[in-house]
């Protein structure tokens, strides 16, 4: 496995015939709830000083990051929707708490291509505004709660049985929001970093980013994605890539199906049509877009 930047990625060579770029978080590891509701929770309820709406603060996190269309959401756009429900909520006007005002922040996530914390860092270096100040130390806390409490959870089951079935066809790449140095963490403490040429964090761009520049090279109908969320579907569309969810709360009979079924059908050639398309059918059932609140 390689040191990578964009170039390096773009300019990898293909090894093998097809592609595979694998999610990471909640799609191979169950890591989605504990980092959500143990790292990024507690800490926006810090760093943002919302004690009093604490409540509805987890309810909406939890929503837009692990129950709704948004789940797998960049840090930074999914702090702004999560700070925009909640102004909505009547639970939260009566209780006279103000939302912090994040408008620098949601100016930098339009401008900025790679949304990570060495390119907020140079943000608030060259602005010093406060807003970013706080976005930053809020991100850098997350991190570092990640890495002091998720530790020992493993990949779902059928995984490592996949990655290795996977890597005797494929160019297997891990395609991620999460910063890099959790990915490389996580993906070597399971021994499963030997079963890819790559692993792509946030600091490479967004997914779809990561897709063109290291799938390019390879016919369209032997690319494929494998994610739990739909920006991970979106992330393929927009490639041109074909989709495989893990579908949410279903994680362990979405890897065994892959396993078993899947992956043969790819590689056959009779993956695209109607076998994907029954499949997302399904998975888009998991993941709404009106709160619980609003039903």
């Amino acid at each position: 496995m390689i040191e990578l930047t964009q170039d390096t990625l773009k300019n990898m060579k293909p090894q093998k015939d097809f592609f595979i770029g694998i999610d990471s978080d909640g799609c191979t590891f169950d890591t989605m709830e504990i980092k959500q509701k143990e790292c990024f929770i507690p800490n926006i309820i810090k760093y943002w000083n919302l004690q009093p709406i604490s409540k509805y603060v987890r309810e909406t996190q939890e929503f837009v990051n692990l129950y709704s269309r948004w789940r797998g959401m960049n840090r930074f756009p999914a702090l702004v929707m999560v700070f925009e429900l909640l102004k909505d909520r009547p639970e939260v006007k009566k209780r006279g708490v103000k939302i912090p005002d994040i408008k620098s922040l949601k100016e930098w996530i339009k401008k900025e291509a790679k949304l990570g914390n060495p390119s907020l860092k140079i943000a608030v270096e060259k602005t010093g505004d406060p807003v970013l100040k706080i976005a930053l130390q809020w991100s850098e806390a997350v991190n570092k709660t990640v890495a002091d409490i998720v530790k020992d959870i493993p990949p779902f089951p059928f995984v490592k049985e996949s990655l290795k079935k996977a890597k005797e066809k494929a160019d297997v790449i891990v395609v991620s929001a999460t910063p890099n140095e959790a990915l490389q963490r996580e993906w070597k403490e399971h021994g499963i970093s030997q079963y890819v040429r790559a692993i792509c964090g946030q600091e490479l761009g967004n997914k779809k980013e990561q897709i063109a520049l290291a799938a390019g090279k390879y016919k369209k109908e032997h690319t494929l994605m494998v994610g739990d969320a739909l920006g991970d579907m979106q992330a393929a569309r927009e490639n041109k890539a074909l989709f495989y969810p893990i579908n949410p709360g279903r994680e362990d009979e979405s890897w065994e199906r892959f396993y078993n079924e899947a992956l043969d059908i790819f590689f056959d050639g009779k993956y695209a049509g109607t076998y994907e398309l029954e499949l997302i059918e399904k998975f888009e059932k998991y993941l709404p877009s009106i709160p619980p609140w609003e039903r």
